[in-house]
């Protein structure tokens, strides 16, 4: 069965092993000339590489696996190889290798890698597209709006390698009709509409299935838990199902997600803040007296309160704490503008996520009373809490920064914050950052 067509070869996953790892031994051979540090060095490699690529999953990457995934398991896997390494000639310091020649490797090797890995994705595709090989056949059971929408892609993208051979209408097929045309025209994969089953039929299909090898998927129906990111777990021998899973929760996602905050919150406070606060300071203070910093009680994670930063962007004001910023707005000051509309006045918030309190991406924090406000009147506005606030985030960066207009703005503003901390990458940080920085030099409307 590790061969049938239609599957996902058997031998690409350890193919792809053998030439990565190829790859890691034949560069480092510049690094040893003694047979016996070598022979450490394999041993070492090989082992961790097999380690830290399930602990990540590197290699579990499917015919629907988005370009970005790749992307993010590469970072991912060279900040973790490069973590090895380092610590490896840590051990031996009889090697004494330089850092940059470290880093010269850890280049060449994931240049490589990378290279081969997406070679392999692309060829793959355009091998399913212009040829037809690699492909599946599938069904799908049930006639509704969702199965249409699925026969469609199915269509409309063969660079999948689906090949849809029929969608039945259950009402008026039979199952023993279906299960004949799938072992006669040799299905590999059945995708049902749960909206359209019933419980017995479901029973009946899900044995089928088992019994005969066919790979089983279902097409979720209206019902909002179908359609969260659900974590699958067993209690002992009972399987229970969490409404939602949070990458970051992981703690490698977690040490590496604070290791980008970290470094990125440094190089800003060293290398920006450290000369720009005192021209800010002095052009706050000349045209207006009170404080350089403005700081304001928001809520983080767990819903706990914090200070966060800013440099001040408005006439001291008993209101600052109670209304939010408005479109030409009498409180801010004429400086107030300049660093508004490029957001500067945000850069103190590195202060806060040095300290842990916020992350450089993150649901963005609002006022105490907003919080509480909102938290009884827009559903699922509490989920943001699950993780840290953010300087930034993808509501931010896709329209929704600023003013809250109405409570369609604030809902949509939340969508988009369960959808980061359902989705996060550290690829999607590295996007809204970069977008972030776009905006404040292209100058976005929203900031006022």
């Amino acid at each position: 069965m590790m061969f049938k067509r239609g599957r996902y070869s058997g031998l690409i996953r350890p193919i792809s092993y053998g030439i990565d790892l190829f790859i890691i031994l034949f560069f480092a051979n510049d690094f040893f000339q003694e047979n016996i540090n070598y022979v450490n060095f394999i041993v070492f490699i090989t082992i961790s590489w097999f380690i830290i690529s399930f602990f990540s999953n590197f290699y579990e990457i499917y015919r629907f696996t988005k370009l970005v995934k790749i992307l993010s398991l590469i970072v991912k896997q060279s900040v973790l190889f490069t973590v090895l390494l380092f610590s490896f000639f840590g051990f031996f310091k009889e090697l004494n290798r330089a850092n940059i020649d470290i880093s010269v490797y850890v280049l060449s090797v994931f240049g490589l890698i990378s290279i081969f890995k997406l070679a392999t994705y692309f060829l793959l595709k355009k091998y399913r597209t212009l040829l037809g090989g690699n492909y599946r056949s599938v069904i799908i059971l049930g006639l509704n709006k969702k199965t249409e929408q699925l026969r469609k892609f199915f269509t409309d993208n063969p660079e999948y390698g689906y090949q849809l051979q029929k969608a039945f209408d259950i009402k008026t097929s039979s199952l023993e009709d279906i299960f004949s045309f799938i072992n006669i025209n040799e299905i590999d994969e059945i995708y049902c509409s749960i909206a359209e089953l019933s419980d017995n039929q479901m029973q009946k299909i899900i044995e089928f299935s088992d019994n005969n090898l066919k790979i089983l998927k279902f097409i979720p129906d209206n019902k909002e838990i179908y359609t969260k990111n659900l974590e699958y777990n067993y209690y002992g021998y009972l399987p229970i199902l969490s409404l939602r899973k949070i990458p970051i929760d992981n703690p490698l996602n977690k040490f590496i997600k604070r290791l980008f905050d970290v470094a990125l919150s440094l190089f800003v406070i060293i290398g920006i803040l450290s000369w720009l606060t005192p021209i800010i300071a002095f052009f706050i203070k000349i045209e207006s007296k009170g404080p350089v910093f403005f700081k304001q009680k928001r809520n983080g994670l767990d819903y706990k309160e914090f200070y966060c930063y800013k440099y001040r962007s408005m006439r001291p004001n008993p209101e600052a704490h109670l209304y939010q910023i408005r479109k030409n707005d009498p409180r801010v000051t004429k400086i107030g503008k300049i660093i508004r509309k490029t957001s500067i006045d945000e850069l103190p918030q590195f202060v806060n996520v040095l300290k842990g309190e916020m992350s450089v991406v993150g649901p963005r924090p609002h006022m105490v009373s907003h919080t509480h406000m909102y938290a009884e009147k827009i559903d699922k506005f509490m989920v943001r809490h699950f993780v840290k606030p953010g300087i930034t985030g993808l509501a931010q960066v896709s329209g929704f920064r600023g003013e809250v207009e109405d409570d369609n703005f604030i809902t949509n503003r939340v969508k988009y914050d369960i959808f980061y901390l359902e989705n996060w990458s550290l690829l999607l940080d590295f996007k809204i950052v970069f977008k972030t920085v776009f905006n404040a030099f292209g100058g976005d409307d929203k900031a006022y």
